[in-house]
């Protein structure tokens, strides 16, 4: 009998594990009566809402598919043949609005590639300079905020431990730690009012893929009007 415990953990995005909005409209240096510079604030969101609209149009079809949203990745799965895709081209495929079964298994090739950049990570898409100004970014980011990016990842990771005791090894993939001595595993789970692409390409670039899976980031949990 499987006596397993498994704790999942919901956490909010915007404005909980990641800040841009606030920044966007100044309501963050606001809060600190004149002892943040309100327009450094806004600068500094201006640039995350580029880098993630850039990322999320180059490298993961949201210009393509924004008008096809799906609440997660794995949704069209059905229609999914395996295909190998390496000499696929995206560009010349004719995908349209998934309103038969064809333009459904093209938006599940597209989902199967996003899930694979996904857990591949940054270091996988951007180059060498890219790389740079989103690590300076983030640097200024949380310099700013008073740590509040590095804050939010110390706490999700320390949700993955479970507060365990130190000495036990866990093993960790995915977002998932599970832990061999206590037959227990704790999930980190993503729930936004955002669209699908542009929150997964906020995980990536705010440092969180490695603590929420594109499953959970994109799962049943996830808030969306339009589906």
């Amino acid at each position: 009998m499987n006596n397993q415990i498994t704790n999942v953990y919901i956490w909010d995005m915007d404005e909980t594990l990641i800040l841009l909005k606030s920044l966007l409209n100044g309501s963050y240096a606001e809060a600190f009566a004149g002892l943040k510079d309100a327009q450094k604030g806004v600068e500094i969101g201006k640039m995350w809402e580029k880098h993630i609209l850039q990322i999320s149009d180059d490298f993961f079809f949201y210009e393509q598919i924004e008008n096809c949203n799906k609440p997660f990745l794995e949704a069209l799965s059905k229609y999914d043949d395996g295909q190998d895709l390496s000499d696929y081209d995206f560009n010349q495929d004719g995908f349209s609005p998934p309103h038969d079964d064809l333009n459904k298994r093209k938006l599940a090739y597209r989902h199967r590639l996003i899930a694979n950049k996904y857990k591949q990570g940054l270091h996988n898409i951007l180059d060498p300079e890219m790389m740079d100004l989103w690590d300076a970014l983030y640097k200024m980011t949380d310099e700013y905020t008073d740590g509040w990016l590095s804050s939010a990842r110390a706490l999700l990771e320390q949700c993955l431990a479970g507060n365990e005791d130190p000495t036990i090894c866990n093993t960790v993939a995915g977002g998932v730690v599970r832990s061999n001595a206590t037959g227990s595993r704790h999930i980190n789970v993503l729930v936004t009012s955002g669209s699908l692409i542009p929150s997964l390409v906020k995980c990536l670039l705010f440092r969180l893929d490695n603590l929420i899976s594109h499953e959970n980031a994109s799962g049943i949990f996830i808030i969306n009007a339009t589906q």
